[in-house]
């Protein structure tokens, strides 16, 4: 059973850095494209960031260009999402998916929420930007 779980959120203050971990359990995370999406109160779900396999090919949403990266170790079935320079309307429960037949490409949005080609979602970690 494909399981994914974030860990690392948490409260911050505007500036500050956190960093999202994502471990993935019942399948081989090499074998699939990772996307971090995030939920802010009262907002539908937006997708933040994608990361192809190999991690070689990594995309942005505009609003986080510059102050999110994004990284995998596959040998550790592992994915991250560094965010540094953070601001209060990043505050969202941030959600890591994993996809096997999505593409992760410049210029374009990995997928939207409830994308059949999402074979996985977590369960979430919240992350509050506040004073």
């Amino acid at each position: 059973q494909l399981q994914l779980v974030e860990s690392g959120g948490g409260l911050v203050q505007p500036g500050g850095s956190l960093r999202l971990s994502c471990a993935a359990s019942g399948f081989i995370l090499d074998h699939y494209a990772i996307g971090w999406f995030r939920q802010a109160p009262g907002k539908e779900r937006e997708w933040v960031s994608c990361i192809n396999r190999s991690g070689e090919t990594v995309n942005y949403v505009d609003a986080v260009k510059g102050r999110f990266t994004i990284s995998r170790e596959n040998t550790k079935n592992m994915a991250y999402l560094q965010m540094d320079s953070l601001k209060p309307e990043d505050t969202a429960v941030y959600y890591c998916a994993a996809a096997q037949y999505k593409l992760c490409a410049p210029g374009a949005t990995f997928a939207y929420p409830g994308d059949p080609g999402i074979d996985a979602w977590g369960k979430g970690t919240l992350v509050t930007v506040s004073s």
